[in-house]
């Protein structure tokens, strides 16, 4: 935001895995950084609400501080999991802290949709906390609406607004289906059959009217049309592939849908959802990329089940969205790699390159005014063209 960079993480507790520590120290962040050279402007801790899940297994691979925080030029709006919603200005100032839940994943998996602005509102998928969808007013943080339902759990997609004629909704992914949703009341206007996977870890992402959804270990990829009432399979689902992702979602670039999975890079025409190729990425130097068979769900390969673990369940996979900036598409492996892809009808792999400071990397890159800045578990990295 301007010159401003903002970025959450956690302190105190699980941040070595050797030695996880006690769960009355743990302290969750919202950070502001100095875009010019990175320094620290001010950092806020915000207590959290405990017990929270216990730094183990599954859990370790993203952590306290999943959830990406919004800003709408004026004030920062953090969400913290069961610790709540909280919103600071821009000097660092704490506004209001409002509570949207008070429970934890029954599967240990963690919280991890993000906050997302319409008018005056903050929603937050309160999935995990309270099978429910919260709008919270910006300006005091106090309970617009909230809507709550069954389906919501199982969810970590964070949701997005489309426009169709002169109607705005609120489509979130879920599990099986697609709601559209009225976003001044949080009531359902619509819902479509999604992809048939048992989570919906993919955010959906918005083109003109029409919504794309991909799935992870058991679904494929849909397109509907946004708008009309009830029960819209029928009317306005628009083609589904049996091609698959994990977390991430997808860029759409002149027509066609581009991702990377599994040691794959995948393009689907947006219009029709054929494939317009599957190619495999080639291997890192000194290492080997694991592929998904071609004809193989992804599943998971088992949990670790240890203290601090961090190679079971999804070890193998790529948290981040792929982001694009003209015509490349970067995409950020957890070990630090960065692939880089030419958007277009035919594959080409342009370029693998590597930070070699060390941490996990498990969050698409933000990019602003010619520059991507990168994060990992350790550091934050701004990378740019550099003067001679």
């Amino acid at each position: 935001m301007g010159d401003k960079v903002f970025l959450t993480c956690w302190t105190g507790y699980g941040v070595d895995r050797y030695e996880v520590g006690d769960q009355k120290d743990l302290r969750l962040h919202l950070l502001c950084l100095d875009r010019k050279d990175g320094r620290a402007v001010w950092s806020k801790a915000v207590e959290p609400a405990l017990p929270e899940e216990e730094y183990r297994g599954m859990f370790t691979q993203h952590g306290y501080a999943t959830h990406t925080p919004v800003s709408d030029g004026e004030s920062v709006f953090a969400f913290f999991g069961k610790t709540g919603v909280v919103a600071f200005d821009l000097t660092g100032k704490k506004l209001w802290q409002s509570k949207v839940g008070n429970l934890l994943d029954s599967r240990d998996w963690g919280s991890a949709s993000s906050p997302i602005l319409y008018k005056n509102l903050v929603i937050v998928t309160a999935s995990v906390e309270d099978d429910a969808i919260i709008a919270l007013d910006k300006a005091t943080g106090k309970e617009v609406w909230k809507q709550q339902a069954e389906g919501f759990r199982g969810s970590w997609s964070t949701p997005a607004l489309v426009t169709s004629g002169d109607r705005t909704d609120l489509v979130l992914s879920v599990r099986y289906e697609i709601w559209g949703m009225n976003p001044d009341t949080g009531k359902l206007r619509w819902h479509c059959e999604g992809s048939q996977d048992n989570t919906a870890c993919s955010s959906v992402i918005v083109k003109h009217d029409i919504i794309y959804v991909i799935g992870g270990r058991e679904g494929g990829t849909v397109a509907v049309r946004a708008g009309g009432k009830g029960d819209v399979t029928e009317s306005h689902r628009l083609w589904e592939s049996n091609r698959s992702g994990r977390t991430a979602a997808p860029i759409f670039k002149d027509g066609r849908l581009h991702w990377i999975n599994s040691g794959f890079a995948y393009c689907l025409d947006a219009k029709t959802g054929e494939e317009v190729y599957r190619a495999r990425l080639s291997k890192a130097e000194g290492g080997t990329e694991r592929a998904a068979d071609e004809d193989e769900p992804n599943r998971p390969r088992g949990g670790d089940g240890g203290r601090g673990g961090r190679s079971g369940g999804f070890g193998s996979a790529d948290y981040a969205s792929p982001v694009a900036a003209g015509d490349k598409l970067y995409q950020v492996k957890r070990n630090g790699e960065v692939v880089v892809v030419q958007l277009g009808h035919e594959f080409k792999e342009i370029a693998k390159n590597t930070f070699d400071g060390g941490g996990e990397f498990s969050t698409g890159p933000a990019i602003s005014q010619g520059e991507m800045f990168v994060r990992s578990t350790k550091h934050l990295y701004c990378v740019g063209k550099t003067s001679e």
